[in-house]
């Protein structure tokens, strides 16, 4: 084996396959998007697959069984309820704990997973899913159209508190249990991307029984049918998962469709990357993700380490106005700051050429992307003061703009820890705006959940998504519905809510992606949001991790995993 593997999937407009290996070379991937299952929604983006450096060798020709992988995350999941999660990392641990119903294939289409087969209904408002038969939860309680109806009807109920899980499952309106293994989803509008989104993470099942036992505290004790079963967390510092003895149920796009060839999955919460690349390469852990752009180079270079790159796909890391505060209700207020920062500069400063410009308020390879888009906004200091002079914001003496007795001052709130230097994006854009009059306040907080969720309190704020479908724009950018909870635009336009509408029951996929890319090109001219990065998914890991993989929304499979001796 040639050392210091990196295999980094580039951006592209092709499909991903479904799994990136780690100690496998890879050559360019051309896949063509494939509809061949009916009702299957558009595939998720992808790319060009490739060797950065060096040439792999042949990995073992038989799976090793036993062993315990330790994985570090940069941070740590909120809740292992996948009903209640609005976190990425989280949906890291779900692949192991649990299935879901639907999964996407290598080509992007939709196979089947705890679901064997789907129809829709004629006018799509509803579908039948045949279920399979011989799977059961961790605990011992049946998987069955029952525990179906029981996980969807709980995301929709207020008490869940859902999160993601909840915009997922729109516009789901309630299910009929056919027989033991057949249930009939209800909608209450056509989706489109209601049947792809049964592939995500975050709409994995949970066991019933376990959920009605522990309530709001099931997220602690989680249990699901996946490979791995859950055994304890520690707060802040590790996740132990054991092998599940019984999975026989996995998918046939896999390798390994029976029990894990791993004893036990520890993942450790590990923020600092110094100490979480350093733990690889020490062998303290045996695969570490989110590795820093300084040390790509180091580890391509060292002999006992390997590197897996997927860029994920989605809604890329957006900066959002608040459109409910004063003065970035304004356009030009809003242009002058668009006008202002030199996100080129910030994302090669900070990232080395690791990570991707993001221009759109979606990534490459989702439907409908815009590559008009990109290079559209430059930098431009001289505009972004004239649209200020404009609106009456004059310097002061301290070089900070002021109206009627009043500094221009913009509240950008970012949370800790310094996920991905985001935080470090926020110093970069307070000295940028210095220089054009605005006094940018940055508060860090590790209540995200308290100052933006709950009382909207910041002018400017970041967020990303992993997804499959554009629909999901809806959750940043459609109105607010009577009792809804806001977006963190706050925009309210009937022409983005008509775009938005007509996308979601478009059955013909060429117009479904000229409406996204009206709603693209709508946020960009009306200055909606500040597109920063694409994220790029990368995992350091030791030479004897085998069959590491990703699936095609960039998160790691496990099941395939095992440790070469």
């Amino acid at each position: 084996m040639t050392n210091g593997i990196i295999h980094k999937l580039a951006a592209g407009r092709v499909y991903p396959k479904r799994r990136f290996k780690l100690g496998c070379v890879l050559g360019a991937l051309a896949l063509a998007l494939t509809t061949a299952l009916a009702g299957c929604g558009p595939a998720p983006g992808g790319s060009t697959a490739k060797a950065a450096s060096g040439t792999a060798g042949s990995a073992a020709s038989t799976p090793v069984q036993g062993g315990e992988l330790t994985y570090a995350l940069a941070t740590s999941p909120d809740t292992l309820d996948p009903r209640r999660s609005g976190l990425a990392v989280s949906v890291r641990v779900f692949g192991a704990l649990y299935d879901t119903l639907l999964i996407r294939n290598a080509d992007g289409s939709l196979g089947p997973s705890l679901a064997t087969e789907w129809k829709a209904s004629e006018g799509g408002l509803s579908y039948t899913l045949k279920l399979r038969d011989d799977v059961k939860f961790q605990d011992g309680t049946p998987f069955n159209a029952e525990a179906v109806k029981y996980n969807f009807d709980s995301i929709i109920d207020p008490e869940t508190k859902a999160a993601n899980a909840l915009a997922l499952l729109h516009p789901y309106k309630s299910s009929e249990v056919i027989d033991e293994h057949t249930i009939k989803l209800n909608l209450e509008t056509p989706s489109q991307a209601f049947l792809g989104n049964l592939s995500q993470g975050m709409l994995s099942l949970v066991s019933p029984t376990a959920a009605q036992k522990d309530g709001e505290n099931y997220g602690k004790n989680p249990v699901g049918t996946g490979p791995f079963k859950f055994v304890s967390w520690s707060e802040n510092a590790e996740i132990k998962l054991a092998k599940n003895p019984d999975y026989a149920w996995g998918s046939a796009e896999s390798p390994n469709t029976g029990a894990a060839y791993l004893d036990a999955l520890t993942f450790k919460i590990v923020p600092e990357e110094a100490t979480r690349i350093g733990g690889v390469q020490s062998g303290q852990v045996l695969a570490a993700e989110t590795v820093p752009p300084q040390n790509v180079v180091a580890l391509q270079n060292d002999p006992n380490a390997q590197l897996l790159q997927t860029n994920t796909i989605g809604f890329p890391y957006t900066l959002f106005f608040n459109l409910e505060h004063e003065p970035w209700n304004e356009l030009k207020a809003r242009q002058a700051v668009q006008y202002a920062v030199d996100l080129d500069s910030i994302v090669k400063t900070l990232y080395l050429g690791t990570y991707e410009r993001a221009w759109s308020s979606v990534t490459p390879g989702i439907l409908g992307y815009d590559e008009s888009l990109e290079g559209q906004i430059k930098p431009d200091t001289a505009k972004a003061n004239a649209l200020l002079d404009e609106l009456g914001w004059v310097k002061g003496a301290d070089g900070i703009r002021v109206k009627d007795g009043k500094k221009l001052t913009l509240h950008y709130v970012d949370g800790s820890p310094n996920r991905e230097k985001r935080n470090d994006i926020a110093a970069m854009i307070r000295e940028q705006l210095k220089a054009i009059g605005i006094e940018t306040e940055v508060e860090i907080t590790q209540d995200i959940a308290t100052v933006v969720y709950q009382n909207w309190d910041y002018d400017l704020y970041g967020n990303s998504q992993v997804n499959s479908d554009p629909h999901g724009l809806a959750s940043f950018y459609h109105s607010t519905e009577e009792e809804g909870r806001r977006t963190l635009s706050g925009l309210s336009d009937p022409q983005v809510d008509e775009w938005l509408d007509q996308g979601a029951i478009e059955p013909d996929e060429a117009k479904r992606a000229e409406l996204y890319k009206k709603v693209q090109q709508y946020i960009s001219d009306q200055a909606l949001i500040l597109p920063v990065y694409v994220f790029p998914y990368t995992v350091a890991a030791g030479r004897s991790v085998q069959g590491l993989a990703f699936d095609p929304f960039g998160y790691p499979i496990f099941n395939d995993v095992y440790l070469q001796k």
